[in-house]
């Protein structure tokens, strides 16, 4: 019998240990991982669409209104006592005092003023509704991580430089509506009910809130989130039978 199967799967847990651990357990490596390279959590590299560079160019620095709030979503974890949280937890706006997630600074400068603004920046995907993910935000301190409501699936992007979006919050929400789809072999696309623009210091968090009414299950094996914010576009694939924790598909 080959060992090799055995082998591949001793690998693969071995590079995600807090897959056999429960959320009290985790510890600061664990919720690392899960925020920043897991199932739920990606980094995508976005092409630049050159059609509108120009148009981005000439229109940059312009202003922009209030960011808008998400609905609250509640999560208890076994053997965390008071930690469990609702919503109301974020910033005015939604902000991220200091940068980004858990006050960390990205690097990228609210202007673009310390990036080369030639080159695409590098974008952060999280699955932000699924229950790993909240768990590590809790356990990681991001106090002001993105708040939810239990009717849909979210999937934050992080790091978009504000020099890469412009337009007011609800102009911009309701055109990256336009330009986002989850692509499912054989099934339509799942189409984003609304869109919610979060500002911060160094540039917006943006949220897409599909409907759960249109139900994501381990028969869809692959989903291609595919995405376009002002002139960056990408497609990130995220593997269901990946996404699942505690024998549980997390979305």
């Amino acid at each position: 019998m080959s060992l090799l199967p055995v082998s591949m799967a001793l690998l693969a847990a071995g590079g995600q240990p807090w897959k056999d651990k429960a959320i009290p357990d985790w510890n600061d490596d664990d919720t690392h991982l899960i925020l920043s390279d897991s199932p739920w959590a990606k980094t995508v590299h976005p092409a630049v669409d050159p059609a509108t560079n120009n148009g981005q160019r000439q229109s940059r620095g312009m202003g922009r209104g209030g960011g808008i709030n998400l609905g609250g979503i509640g999560i208890g974890l076994p053997g965390m006592g008071g930690m469990g949280r609702r919503g109301g937890m974020g910033y005015p706006g939604g902000g991220y005092p200091g940068g980004g997630p858990g006050g960390q600074p990205t690097g990228t400068g609210n202007g673009g003023s310390t990036a080369d603004s030639s080159q695409p920046p590098v974008l952060r995907l999280r699955w932000e509704s699924a229950l790993p993910v909240r768990a590590a935000e809790l356990k990681a301190h991001e106090a002001n991580a993105p708040t939810l409501d239990a009717d849909h699936y979210a999937i934050a992007v992080y790091d978009t430089p504000d020099r890469m979006v412009t337009g007011d919050s609800q102009s911009l929400a309701s055109q990256l509506k336009k330009q986002a789809v989850i692509k499912r072999g054989g099934k339509p696309d799942l189409k984003p009910s609304s869109v919610d623009v979060l500002q911060r210091q160094d540039g917006p968090v943006i949220v897409y809130l599909f409907p759960r009414s249109k139900e994501i299950t381990r028969q869809d094996k692959r989903l291609e989130f595919d995405a376009k914010i002002g002139k960056l576009r990408f497609v990130q694939s995220f593997y269901v039978d990946d996404m699942v924790y505690q024998g549980k598909l997390e979305l």
